[in-house]
């Protein structure tokens, strides 16, 4: 099942976002990507230990999860850099 996009994307969202709030936005989003990839990382360095189950569930679950964080983390990024000032 496909999943919206958490980001509108309509033409009524072409709007700027204001310089000062684009760069505040744009750190949070850089402190997210940050915090991100040690959840990937970790996920990663779990998938080579020998886990038995329920404990494989879960790591299925937390990169079922990371994978669709770092999507909506994509499309933040995307959005700032699409309506920030050039």
């Amino acid at each position: 099942m496909t999943q919206p996009n958490p980001l509108p994307t309509s033409s009524a969202t072409d709007a700027v976002i204001p310089e000062d709030l684009a760069l505040e936005i744009r750190k949070l989003a850089h402190d997210l990507s940050n915090a991100l990839e040690i959840i990937v990382q970790t996920g990663y360095l779990l998938s080579t230990a020998d886990l038995k189950s329920p404990a494989s569930d879960w790591l299925r679950m937390l990169d079922s999860g990371t994978t669709k964080a770092l999507e909506i983390n994509l499309a933040l990024r995307s959005y700032i850099k699409n309506h920030s000032p050039h």
